[in-house]
């Protein structure tokens, strides 16, 4: 049967490589610190839809070029255009930066974001959204929506931001739309480690290709699914829901592998199955 591989993707507005299971997404505007326009938004948001069917990837890592991680979306290409659209253009396209988040949150591969320099806008959301957060020491994000008269509940915000540094925190952060420092992104639990700067995307590949290489990659997938399905059920649904993934985990090959590696005295060596 034919498959998807995502080393076939040829995407036109970031780069992508893949090696060793690892999908390594590089926003590649340098030289605007990497902002988002209509089209890279799309691309990110098919390609990720994409991820759910290809068999070579097992660990997505996302990072931007030049020493910066994303400015959000870019002033010229998508801000000024749209102060010029009506309401159904604008609806299809806050509908469209959405399901980038969705599409993040649905691939069943474990999202790392590697920031450095500037996560501001969109970019702080893609890092929001990511599974695994690894910053630079001198990385500043901000969710910056109400500097450009909008409202902070932008692309998931309010449910998703709060759920990772606090409701008081990302309240403060959403209203007055001012950056989070480094150390402060690290003591709210934003960020996973913080790294000198120029060392980030290496160790971010070092965690991808722990996942990707020691551990059971359809059980991440199931994990992922549960960390995100559970949000809004009660204790005893969530038991439930993890009843059942357990036991779908129990029938797959890792788990026979990592039972006979442990008789044997032996480091399991688990192939996704």
């Amino acid at each position: 049967m034919y498959e998807l591989q995502a080393k076939d993707f040829k995407p036109e507005h970031f780069k992508l490589e893949v090696q060793d299971g690892i999908a390594t997404i590089t926003l590649n505007r340098p030289e605007r610190k990497n902002p988002l326009t209509f089209e890279s938004y799309a691309e990110l948001r098919d390609t990720f839809h994409k991820f759910r069917y290809v068999n070579d990837v097992k660990t997505v890592v996302i990072t931007g070029a030049g020493g910066n991680f994303c400015s959000g979306g870019d002033v010229h290409e998508i801000i000024g255009p749209l102060t010029g659209m009506a309401m159904p253009d604008l609806l299809k396209f806050t509908r469209m930066t959405g399901a980038l988040v969705s599409e993040m949150r649905a691939c069943p591969q474990p999202v790392i974001a590697a920031v450095e320099g500037v996560c501001a806008g969109a970019g702080a959301i893609i890092a929001m959204a990511s599974d695994l957060r690894y910053g630079s020491d001198d990385c500043t994000t901000a969710f910056l929506f109400t500097r450009v008269g909008l409202a902070g509940c932008d692309m998931g915000a309010c449910a998703i931001l709060p759920r990772i540094i606090g409701q008081g925190r990302a309240s403060e952060l959403l209203y007055l739309g001012r950056a989070m420092t480094a150390q402060e992104g690290a003591d709210w639990g934003f960020y996973n480690a913080l790294l000198p700067a120029g060392e980030v995307l290496t160790h971010a590949q070092k965690i991808a290709s722990k996942l990707t290489r020691d551990a059971p990659t359809f059980a991440h997938a199931m994990t992922k699914k549960c960390l995100s399905q559970e949000w809004n059920v009660s204790i005893e649904e969530a038991l439930e829901i993890e009843a059942e993934a357990q036991a779908i985990c129990m029938q797959t090959q890792d788990f026979r592998r990592a039972y006979e590696a442990f008789a044997a005295k032996e480091r399991p060596v688990f192939e996704g199955n």
